[in-house]
């Protein structure tokens, strides 16, 4: 504060409660979505001697303005230490997941989770529990949702590969070091998780509806298009009609997939099985 000007820093937390059905109760579904989200304010006092709000600015991350348009102009720039571009070129990634259709998995998933072998309740439980209340045990990166994803996929029972500063570009490679310039890409980079989790460990599998997502599951957005992922989340509980993801930049537990795809309707969907 210099006389003039006044900075404020403070955390928003709130719950917007589901309108549910009774089946949908009967269900579990949650009873409503949740968000934690950092505020730093600006307070400018005028020639009057009155002190009024001159900014807010709340860290959003990945996550698209509340004013996204189905043709949006966006400059969203992922930090060099979140994603980059990896040592070889990929090629095309599989068909974007559909977002119409009805709500049911379409396929079972136990067959392909039975195989895989982790522990889906323990990723479940990590990311109800550190949505908001982030690990000490791991780093917090200023677009952190895809860490948060490698944290719960971890708790779930993911290994890591070998690694070094040298090999952190390499999409074949997902570790976590003391040190960013000591952590893959593909650990905390939503682009670069994509390529390691479905095409070099094939850890996950492509759905070809974002409607065959059940608990566990992994769905990522590329907001404006452009061949780049930009968000990821985990679906921490479904129902027969819906789905809920949470994640992190913002904070939000439990959100609704149909307001997800009401909001941002012209966003490229990436849904995985895990």
């Amino acid at each position: 504060m210099d006389g003039k000007t006044a900075l404020f820093s403070f955390t928003e937390d709130t719950k917007l409660y589901h309108v549910l059905t009774p089946e949908e109760i009967a269900e579990g579904a949650p009873e409503a979505e949740e968000y934690s989200l950092h505020h730093l304010v600006r307070f400018t006092r005028g020639t009057d001697e009155i002190w009024r709000l001159s900014s807010d600015n709340a860290n959003t991350g990945s996550m698209p303005p509340s004013t996204y348009m189905a043709q949006p102009e966006l400059d969203l720039e992922i930090p060099e230490e979140d994603s980059g571009a990896p040592d070889m070129p990929e090629g095309g990634k599989a068909e974007e997941s559909s977002s119409t259709g009805s709500p049911t998995p379409g396929d079972d998933p136990k067959a392909f989770q039975a195989m895989a072998g982790y522990d889906y309740p323990k990723m479940i439980s990590y990311a109800n529990k550190h949505w908001k209340n982030y690990s000490d045990d791991w780093r917090k990166y200023d677009n952190d949702c895809t860490n948060f994803i490698s944290q719960a996929m971890w708790a779930g029972g993911w290994k890591a590969t070998s690694g070094s500063i040298v090999s952190r570009k390499d999409n074949k490679k997902w570790f976590y070091g003391s040190t960013k310039l000591a952590t893959s890409y593909t650990w905390a980079g939503a682009e670069n998780w994509y390529w390691f989790a479905q095409k070099h460990s094939k850890r996950t599998r492509h759905l070809a509806s974002v409607w065959g997502l059940v608990y566990s599951d992994v769905l990522q957005a590329d907001w404006d298009r452009n061949g780049n992922i930009n968000h990821t989340m985990i679906v921490t509980k479904d129902t027969s009609s819906n789905r809920y993801l949470t994640y992190h930049t913002p904070s939000v537990h439990n959100k609704s997939l149909k307001k997800i795809l009401a909001k941002y309707p012209s966003a490229w969907w990436y849904a995985h099985r895990t």
